[in-house]
């Protein structure tokens, strides 16, 4: 699947919430807006974060890489295969995925929509190779962009 198709300009947000519910809301609300979520996915979402942690510590990535979310649910709340990024203004605490007990100070998502029951694995396994290939400087710049156009436009060419 090419990067043009796993992302999509109108897919790509700026947070300025200091929730993570509120973050969540407020990209199903644009999701939704543009068909990307069904009408449940909210609550489904939400859900499974409180439930399934998906924090995750990017200690092993670079000492100077901020902690990263990569919330996601069932493929039947969802319309259409996506990675949705969000950049967060604020740090949110998310808790971690491996040790769920802990909190992280999150700035940086990558939402995943897949209509498929166990398609998020391969978009989780797709996002964790990204990281892993790219370099600390570059994976910087990324969790650093404030601008839409600038994510997308890196990720196209980097993913």
């Amino acid at each position: 699947m090419t990067n043009s198709k796993i992302f999509a300009r109108d897919a790509i947000f700026i947070s300025n919430q200091d929730t993570q519910d509120l973050v969540l809301k407020n990209t199903y609300d644009e999701l939704l807006k543009n068909g990307y979520v069904k009408g449940n996915f909210l609550g489904h979402i939400i859900e499974r974060e409180h439930n399934f942690p998906t924090g995750l510590s990017t200690k092993t990535l670079g000492k100077n890489l901020p902690n990263i979310a990569i919330p996601h649910t069932e493929g039947e709340f969802v319309n259409k295969r996506l990675i949705v990024p969000v950049s967060l203004k604020n740090p949110v605490v998310f808790n971690n995925m491996i040790k769920p007990q802990e909190k992280l100070e999150v700035k940086f998502l990558f939402m995943l929509l897949d209509t498929h029951p166990d398609g998020q694995a391969e978009l989780l396994s797709q996002v964790m190779n990204f990281l892993a290939k790219t370099p600390e400087k570059e994976l910087q710049n990324l969790f650093s962009f404030k601008d839409p156009d600038t994510i997308y436009e890196f990720l196209l060419q980097k993913f």
